[in-house]
């Protein structure tokens, strides 16, 4: 892993700034319709991608996670403006409109997806690796999933074969502590979600996900044993999102001063005291920072505005159809 220089968290504070402005405008037009079906924002968990792209190899590695994603792509290289296109369901977008909110998706930057199915990319996550594996294709998939999914079955299934198998997977819980809406104590018998990885003797452990440093360390180490060809690695990154698991939860099973304990370690303004106690930057030099994220945002916006939607007729190029189906019988 490359040193954490003042570079490194000069570019942590204007990315992690920029995704949650960015979610922060997408939760703003949401309100105006402008949005429409389900929006997951990820508002106070930006050290978990912060850390992990720090210790990837973007010209390489993989990603995969649920439907809270949509600076992922962003942080792997995708160009904003089409990420907010996509949600604005416009022609634009990264799958030109069809995909919206909870499918963002980008094969040119190993991006891959974006699923709206509970724990659904876990066992995709496997394949992906196994797919590398099988080509000899030096890379490390990074598979992402919160802690209401580390309770499907197909967990474990995935733990099992990876570990048999010994593929080049990172399994990534970002435990924000309440799933949907039901906290992790009255889902489970024990709340160190990362020991389920020990039943398969995986290496595995907590990680301070408000810290990026913390993750990029973990991240490096558990993507370095992938590399080797040692196997899986089983994180679970302690976090907390700001908003509701979606623009429509309401939020009656926490309290605001919860939420308000946790935004006192907020990995942005963690960076930014690091930054300001070091001499990095000064409080002018930042200020420059955020006028500039702060504009970044605005084209983001006005480009999704302004693009087109999609003809009705792209639906039908995405369906699949086989005219010689051997089961369809046709009436004579």
């Amino acid at each position: 892993m490359q040193k954490i220089t003042k570079e490194v968290y000069l570019k942590w504070y204007e990315d992690m700034l920029f995704w949650r402005k960015f979610e922060d405008k997408l939760a703003a037009v949401y309100i105006q319709q402008k949005v429409r079906g389900f929006l997951h924002l990820y508002n106070g968990q930006e050290a978990v991608l912060a850390g992990a792209l720090h210790a990837m190899d973007l010209t390489k590695d993989k990603m995969i996670t649920a439907y809270r994603n949509h600076v992922q792509p962003i942080g792997m290289g995708v160009d904003p403006k089409r990420v907010m296109a996509e949600l604005y369901g416009k022609a634009t977008g990264t799958s030109q409109g069809l995909g919206g909110s909870m499918h963002i998706f980008s094969k040119e930057h190993r991006f891959y997806g974006g699923h709206g199915i509970v724990g659904g990319q876990i066992p995709l996550g496997a394949g992906i690796a196994f797919g590398d594996q099988y080509h000899g294709i030096d890379a490390v998939t990074i598979c992402c999933f919160g802690d209401g999914a580390a309770r499907q079955g197909s967990l474990h299934e995935s733990f099992n074969l990876a570990m048999l198998w010994k593929l080049p997977v990172v399994f990534v819980c970002e435990n924000n502590g309440y799933a949907m809406g039901t906290s992790v104590a009255r889902t489970a018998n024990h709340t160190d979600i990362w020991k389920l990885g020990l039943g398969y003797e995986m290496p595995c452990g907590p990680v301070d996900g408000m810290n990026p440093v913390k993750v990029a360390e973990a991240f490096d180490e558990a993507i370095q044993r992938a590399r080797r060809g040692d196997g899986p690695t089983f994180l679970e990154l302690k976090t907390y999102r700001y908003r509701g698991h979606s623009m429509s939860d309401a939020q009656h099973y926490r309290t605001k001063d919860e939420v308000k304990e946790y935004q006192k370690i907020d990995p942005i303004t963690q960076v930014k005291d690091i930054i300001l106690e070091e001499k990095y930057a000064s409080e002018d030099d930042l200020k420059k920072i955020d006028k500039r994220v702060k504009e970044q945002v605005a084209e983001c916006e006005k480009f999704a505005d302004e693009s087109p939607y999609p003809e009705k007729s792209l639906m039908y190029d995405a369906v699949y159809e086989q005219e010689d189906y051997p089961f369809i019988q046709h009436k004579i």
